[in-house]
């Protein structure tokens, strides 16, 4: 998948699960649960050993699957990523040389962000999605609000402890999507590889986003109309 069709589905499913197990046989599971469940979007992070190759077995066996790298931290694990077939890249900060490194190779890619200096160096290095991350710890519902004052046009991917209860309030807040780990991905499920457990959780996520864009939209509306 090109940038332009990552970025799209990404915006209209609203969340970007994340992989980050303690094998690649747990990381195909997750994966494939996850992608089983309707999400199409998947993160593999390079804390995963030998991430590489769920990368490039998820990536061959699964093209209708956006599946990308996260937690890359220089240019050549996003080289490596990138020829692995990493469809977009992902990190927990701001990494000049990764930016650089995927958009000039076409694909999407994500820094993190947390202080103003962060999301304006992000996007004078050409990100066009900006992930707040660390989320939890911060506030993060009222901090994203705070950052879409100065920034109104910037694209945020909430992440960093978003649960199902803190999910549609971000959502609501203005973010595009939020990213996911454990709370849709738990390591007992994994490990008991219980895939109705995984399936079940995936659902109400997406109905989580679905109901919070439907009211954000609402009340949109009704502002419009004052």
């Amino acid at each position: 998948m090109n940038a332009q069709t990552v970025r799209a589905l990404i915006e209209d499913l609203g969340i970007v699960p994340s992989v980050r197990v303690g094998s690649v046989d747990d990381a195909r599971f997750a994966a494939e649960a996850v992608a089983d469940a309707g999400i199409r979007v998947i993160e593999i992070t390079m804390t995963i050993p030998h991430a590489l190759s769920v990368v490039e077995g998820l990536a061959t066996a699964r093209p209708d699957l956006a599946i990308g790298a996260g937690t890359v931290l220089d240019a050549p694990t996003a080289r490596s990523c990138i020829d692995a077939g990493a469809s977009f890249v992902t990190s927990p900060g701001v990494e000049r040389s990764v930016i650089a490194f995927a958009i000039a190779q076409a694909v999407l890619v994500f820094p993190g962000v947390l202080t103003p200096t962060d999301i304006i160096t992000a996007s004078h290095a050409g990100a066009d999605l900006l992930k707040i991350f660390p989320c939890a710890p911060w506030d993060g519902v009222a901090y994203l609000q705070s950052m879409l004052g100065p920034f109104p046009h910037a694209r945020f991917i909430a992440s960093g402890g978003i649960t199902q209860q803190s999910a549609g309030a971000y959502i609501r807040a203005g973010a595009i999507a939020v990213g996911v780990g454990a709370e849709l991905i738990p390591r007992r499920a994994v490990l008991e590889r219980d895939r109705r457990w995984i399936t079940e959780l995936a659902h109400r996520f997406v109905a989580t986003i679905r109901e919070a864009r439907s009211s954000k939209n609402s009340r949109d509306e009704l502002v419009d109309r004052r």
